[in-house]
């Protein structure tokens, strides 16, 4: 494999680790762009003397990824309604990155499930970079420390503490097969109308939440409680007679197509605790949608 190929073997690898860190594919695909001019703004002498190219580029990735989480901070807080991570669909090469242990699997497919994105949002940017780059693409501590301006030991602190609010807001998280058995349930109750049947699958403190960005219509905030979520949900289909529902896969596992005369309106996912449904995420903004068409 000569260099430019094993260059473009670590892009795929570089835009599944930018997505994790910032949540949307074209912020990913910035960054992911800044660190290859980086890298041909480099002598040839310069490129020469680097060891192990892939850890530069991940190092120079991850750093890039700092500075836009401090930034994007600032932008969110302007943001109309509320803001929620890019869905991804279950054929996403971002999603689809083989971790060197086939066991690892689940591990990575949970790691872009819109819940964990959500979780990963709370986070300080320097624990949501240690996080991801040791817990998920198992990247030392010593080389972490470089990227986020800490000793080895803080960086680990940092990523303990990532991984202990990870766990307190993933507790008692649904398994795969639960997960869709409760969003194949929540689907029929949802398409006939069973305003009862909705409620029970429902956790009585369940939140929905609605991304349209401002540039399609959204709850602009959180809908709180059984009995409201449920009515909104059935209240959604009079609002476009000409709207299908299509069950989707994504990588966390069963979710919703919403198409309006063939054009991705909307993608419609639930998370899972025990057999109730606990959030709702329902991403309207067109710019988040641009791989489900």
């Amino acid at each position: 494999m000569d260099e430019i190929d094993e260059l473009e073997t670590e892009r795929r690898r570089l835009l599944a680790l930018a997505y994790r860190m910032l949540g949307t594919v074209t912020d990913a695909e910035d960054a992911v762009q800044e660190t290859y001019v980086r890298w041909y703004r480099l002598s040839d002498a310069d490129r020469e003397r680097i060891e192990n190219p892939a850890a530069w580029l991940t190092r120079v990735a991850s750093r890039i990824c700092l500075d836009m989480l401090g930034s994007a901070r600032a932008r969110r807080e302007r943001y109309v309604g509320d803001w929620l991570p890019e869905p991804l669909p279950g054929e996403s090469a971002i999603a689809a990155v083989v971790p060197i242990d086939p066991l690892d699997r689940v591990t990575l497919d949970e790691s872009v499930s819109l819940a964990l994105m959500v979780v990963l949002e709370s986070l300080t940017p320097a624990e949501r970079v240690a996080f991801v780059l040791h817990d998920i693409f198992a990247v030392p501590f010593a080389e972490i420390a470089e990227t986020v301006g800490r000793t080895p030991e803080a960086t680990r602190q940092l990523a303990s503490q990532a991984r202990r609010r990870v766990r307190e807001r993933r507790a008692g998280a649904a398994s795969r097969e639960q997960h869709d058995a409760v969003a194949r349930a929540f689907a029929e109750a949802t398409a006939t109308g069973d305003l009862s049947a909705l409620i029970a699958l429902l956790d009585p403190n369940v939140v929905l939440r609605a991304d349209g960005g401002g540039k399609v219509s959204a709850a602009r905030r959180p809908v709180v409680g059984a009995d409201r979520v449920a009515r909104f949900l059935l209240g959604l289909p009079h609002l476009e007679a000409t709207a299908t529902i299509d069950p989707t896969l994504t990588p966390e596992g069963l979710a919703f197509l919403v198409t309006i005369d063939g054009r991705a309106d909307s993608v419609i996912s639930v998370d899972v605790t025990g057999e109730r449904i606990t959030e709702v995420y329902i991403v309207r903004n067109p710019d988040k949608l641009t791989l489900w068409r």
